[in-house]
């Protein structure tokens, strides 16, 4: 299942799991729209080893400065709170699972 993401949540989601991939995106931002349904099938093929969530770059202007997303789609990854990968524009599935695979 995806969650998400808002300035509220970030830190907590986070902290409460090990691996986590965020999706970066905006509703104008058609790549963000062709990337949607990939996201979701990773969400939900790795629910219960991998938290997936979407942030919107308009509702959650903090983060996106925090980690200096100027693109979007920006898939970005983390393990134990740490970002440890990130994966820019439209991309195939296997790109973005082989970077979960390798934090698993």
């Amino acid at each position: 299942m995806e969650i998400n993401i808002t300035e509220q949540n970030f830190d907590e989601i986070l902290a409460n799991n090990p691996v986590v991939m965020v999706d970066f995106g905006a509703t104008w931002c058609g790549p963000c729209k062709a990337l949607a349904p990939i996201v979701e099938e990773i969400a939900n093929e790795y629910e219960g080893r991998c938290a997936v969530g979407k942030a919107d770059v308009e509702e959650c202007p903090a983060i996106a400065a925090r980690f200096r997303i100027r693109n979007v789609p920006t898939v970005l990854f983390f393990k134990n709170g740490e970002m440890k990968d990130k994966s820019v524009g439209l991309v195939q599935k296997s790109t973005l699972t082989d970077k979960i695979n390798a934090l698993l």
